[in-house]
């Protein structure tokens, strides 16, 4: 499973001073016990230590807590075969967390400030063993079962009741190691009449309040036998959005490959690496409206991308019944070529052409 709460020792936390327009920053340090030591820890004791690292002091009343006023990232370390250890475009989550903030209309994060935190993080948790050490064996498969840091940058607002704007927020950073992200079996898809977002909403924010409807619909489709869920757009419920926490790419039977365009849907980091590496390829890439019958009729391949998700194929998508079925249900080429390359260059077994590597 990918995430579970084994939060890190040492989390970070800075706070807007309104009065003064600065972020003051402080370090939470919950105990210094390194990773193995933990790890060799009876399950009891182990979990009264780890329960006390996830209280970071929050107010339990406030506008994120009691309406979803709120925003966060997502991003990893990765341990590299050199020794090294780098994070994967923390620039790109920077500038999307400013913007979420800014979203919000509260007082945005800035992006250097984001950048230094989070190498920050990893260097002071990695001194106590919480980076894990690269393994050989993770090529095998393409480093689909692979370790890494999950890092989870996100605001809280101060104390307030009342639907309101914060003034004052809090920004914080912690993380966990995490493995892979989809459950084995299935990778079969279904389309939902649930409305992830619609125009003039906040469905390009990554804000809390829009993981709800995500993480119905997705409980619903995994109930139905399903891997992953699939949104429509709310006006005609007839394009193609994004998954329930990924975007998605199809490539027709002409080998061109298309993905939703932005506006409503989430920029994700990964979906932009991945139309880079495909264009790299020489393959043709459309971000463009693509309706759920063209899907049917004319998809040859499917896959989601997330910083999670990877790039993980999709081996069919059901709307209304009718189900489409790619590539025999196995893993398609193309999908197969990205998540070689991009993996190749988050754990550095391949060139990191374009610097997406930010080393710690």
């Amino acid at each position: 499973m990918a995430f579970k709460l084994e939060i890190f020792p040492i989390s970070y936390c800075a706070k807007y001073n309104p009065a003064t327009g600065n972020w003051d920053e402080a370090w939470i340090e919950k105990d210094r016990i390194p990773f193995g030591e933990l790890e060799r820890m009876n399950e009891a004791k182990k979990a009264e230590i780890l329960a006390k690292r996830n209280d970071l002091g929050l107010p339990s009343v406030s506008y994120t807590s009691q309406y979803g006023m709120g925003c966060f990232e997502g991003l990893k370390a990765f341990p590299k075969k050199d020794g090294k250890t780098s994070i994967f475009r923390p620039d790109r989550n920077a500038a999307r967390f400013f913007s979420s903030m800014e979203g919000l209309k509260m007082p945005p994060y800035p992006e250097a400030l984001f950048v230094k935190a989070v190498a920050e993080f990893v260097r002071k948790n990695a001194a106590l063993g919480y980076v894990p050490a690269y393994e050989s064996a993770w090529e095998e498969d393409n480093f689909a079962g692979a370790s890494a840091v999950y890092l989870r940058p996100f605001s809280n607002s101060e104390g307030a009741i009342g639907v309101g704007i914060s003034t004052a927020p809090s920004v914080l950073i912690t993380g966990t190691i995490v493995s892979s992200y989809f459950k084995g079996g299935s990778t079969k898809a279904v389309t939902t009449k649930r409305v992830r977002a619609a125009p003039n909403g906040t469905g390009s924010l990554k804000c809390a309040s829009n993981y709800v409807i995500s993480a119905l619909a997705k409980r619903e489709a995994e109930d139905a036998g399903y891997m992953e869920v699939i949104y429509l757009d709310s006006e005609h419920h007839r394009f193609v959005d994004e998954g329930s926490s990924c975007n998605i790419f199809f490539r027709l039977k002409n080998g061109t490959l298309v993905t939703p365009a932005l506006g409503t849907i989430l920029p994700g980091i990964t979906r932009a690496s991945v139309i880079q590496l495909a264009k790299d390829e020489g393959v043709a890439v459309e971000e463009r409206p693509i309706a759920i019958d063209e899907v049917l009729s004319d998809g040859a391949e499917c896959f989601v991308t997330g910083t999670a998700a990877g790039v993980t194929s999709v081996e069919s998508v059901t709307h209304e019944g009718k189900e489409a079925v790619f590539n025999k249900r196995k893993p398609g080429e193309l999908g197969e070529r990205l998540q070689e390359r991009l993996k190749g260059i988050q754990y550095g077994t391949k060139p990191d052409t374009y610097h997406w590597n930010f080393a710690v």
